[in-house]
């Protein structure tokens, strides 16, 4: 009985160590653009608000945007581009609210006379948890027409600063240039 317990804790403790933040990730494109044409790439400064993401972690977010179109093939270029790449992030404070009820019944009974007697009751609690969230938003500009040819976000909920920054923008970058361009995921 005691090693299944053990067994039980051990298997929950490794669940919750390969629980992570989730990135989660959507992309549109303009569906009547051939990207088969584009080769080269510039990436913008990044732009933040004050107080949004430090400077840090946006050269992480850069230095990641290259690294992935790199790998895609493209190359970059600062004069004169096929695509221009802009990014943006966003930093939101939320708050989530459950509600656990907790029923319970009693008493009651059935004679030859009728039923009697029984109920029912309950207790509902409320939690509140603070949380921040966290966007990063890429687009991507055909440089020659001044279009936006393909955007995709990457949405977390944010409660604490990950372990890795480097690796965690990377992975979110990566997740979230997964679907550019169309047609080659």
């Amino acid at each position: 009985m005691k090693q299944k317990s053990f067994y039980c804790i051990a298997l929950v403790g490794l669940m919750l160590a390969s629980c992570g933040t989730t990135v989660n990730v959507s992309s549109d494109y303009d569906r009547a653009n051939n990207f088969s044409g584009y080769k080269t790439f510039s990436v913008y400064d990044l732009k933040t608000k004050e107080g949004q993401v430090s400077s840090l972690n946006a050269e992480r977010i850069v230095k990641a945007i290259r690294a992935e179109m790199t790998k895609k093939g493209f190359t970059e270029s600062s004069s004169n581009p096929d695509l221009q790449v802009n990014a943006m992030t966003f930093l939101k404070d939320k708050q989530s609210v459950t509600a656990n009820t907790n029923y319970y019944g009693y008493g009651g009974g059935y004679r030859s006379y009728g039923y009697w007697g029984g109920g029912v009751g309950g207790t509902t609690t409320y939690n509140t948890y603070n949380y921040k969230d966290g966007s990063l938003i890429i687009d991507i500009i055909d440089s020659k027409t001044n279009k936006m040819v393909w955007t995709g976000t990457g949405n977390a909920e944010i409660d604490k600063a990950p372990k890795n920054p480097d690796e965690f923008i990377a992975g979110a970058v990566t997740k979230i240039l997964a679907a550019f361009p169309p047609g080659k995921s």
